[in-house]
């Protein structure tokens, strides 16, 4: 038996890696017989370097950047040896990883350690192109703080340089950006799935601001504030971002990157199964396990889990879904809660508890023993 387990992160208990590995874990237990390939998977968000160094010949470095709230903390990159393009991860620098709940400030977070990533990569390796991923941001301030660090200047009205956060974006009057000699012919690709446009009902605020810790009123202001920034960038740098499908992702760091970097949208997930040769490893599999901390009806709206469950289908294979919960029906799921319903107890022991799940998964002749969503 030959099973591909590729899951992507469990967000906010484990990374795709440590979900790969659990899984394996699991399996190896109660199938000791069957052979397993690990392929954790990402699109574009946290995990994606974790996804690549499995796939790609690369050199792994790391810089010192300043996380949501302005703190020093160590950020990784990869450099790839075939081509020396950087891949960079924006979650090592602004991730919601960095910030315990009690410390959420989605007004004003910012981007900052981004820029800082950006600048120190690229002037250590002299990379000429740049890939970043920008999933699972605690920022919303259309990636304003990576323009800042890279030396553009905002101010308003009176000439003073606004704060740090996506708030102080509805004082903005005036945006100065000289590009630094560094970024001359770099080339920026942005690795998301998101479509979402920066402002709007499906814009970065309304739809992601309340994951991030903000209130309804702290939406609007949100909102408010980057309908005037992408006003000013529109006026001042003649970049339209603010209807752009896919700008409003990570808070709108992906506008951030169009507008001061000139950077180009694509998906992350098909660059990710490109470089992994996904459709070459689902084809030699008889069984598919993909995961995801949350499986729902936005799973299967183009996120990767959704993603591999369609092309496993493509291929007529069977494929189970482990996930820490779930609200899905149409595809045979397993979840943790199953085994613990106390949430904080089970994201505390998530690796045992999936490695647990992982185990009751049998072959595709039978069905799991483990709770099934139809």
């Amino acid at each position: 038996m030959h099973v591909l387990i590729a899951p992507q992160e469990f967000r906010g208990s484990l990374s795709a890696d440590e979900a790969a590995n659990a899984i394996a874990k699991g399996l190896r237990r109660s199938h000791p017989d069957w052979t397993l390939d690990r392929c954790p998977m990402s699109d574009g968000g946290p995990g994606l370097l974790d996804a690549l160094r499995f796939a790609i010949k690369a050199d792994t470095s790391a810089a010192i950047v300043r996380d949501p709230l302005g703190r020093m903390v160590l950020a990784r990159y990869l450099r790839v040896r075939e081509t020396g393009d950087v891949v960079l991860e924006a979650a090592q620098a602004n991730g919601t990883w960095h910030v315990k709940p009690a410390e959420r400030n989605p007004l004003f977070s910012d981007t900052a350690g981004v820029g800082d990533l950006l600048r120190d990569a690229i002037e250590a390796t002299g990379a000429k192109r740049v890939i970043i991923g920008v999933g699972g941001s605690a920022t919303t301030d259309g990636g304003a703080g990576m323009a800042q660090a890279l030396g553009a200047r905002f101010t308003d009205m009176a000439g003073n340089a606004l704060p740090p956060g996506g708030a102080p974006l509805a004082d903005l009057a005036r945006i100065d950006w000289q590009p630094p000699a560094f970024l001359a012919g770099v080339t920026v690709d942005i690795a998301t799935d998101v479509t979402n446009p920066l402002i709007g009902p499906n814009g970065a605020a309304t739809v992601y601001g309340p994951q991030k810790g903000a209130t309804p009123s702290d939406v609007d202001v949100l909102e408010a504030a980057l309908v005037r920034y992408a006003a000013v960038v529109r006026r001042q740098l003649g970049v339209e971002i603010a209807t752009l499908p896919g700008a409003g992702a990570a808070g709108g760091l992906a506008a951030g990157l169009v507008a001061f970097l000139g950077a180009k949208i694509g998906s992350g997930f098909d660059l990710v199964a490109d470089a992994v040769h996904l459709h070459t490893r689902l084809a030699a599999a008889d069984l598919v396990i993909t995961g995801e901390g949350s499986f729902d009806s936005q799973s299967l709206e183009g996120k990767v889990t959704g993603r591999v469950i369609e092309m496993t289908r493509a291929m007529d294979k069977r494929v189970v879904v482990l996930a820490g919960r779930a609200d899905a029906s149409g595809v045979e799921v397993n979840t943790i809660t199953a085994l613990e319903p106390n949430a904080e107890t089970a994201m505390t022991n998530a690796a045992a508890l999936l490695a647990n799940l992982a185990a009751l998964v049998d072959s595709p002749a039978r069905r799991p023993n483990a709770r099934a969503q139809r």
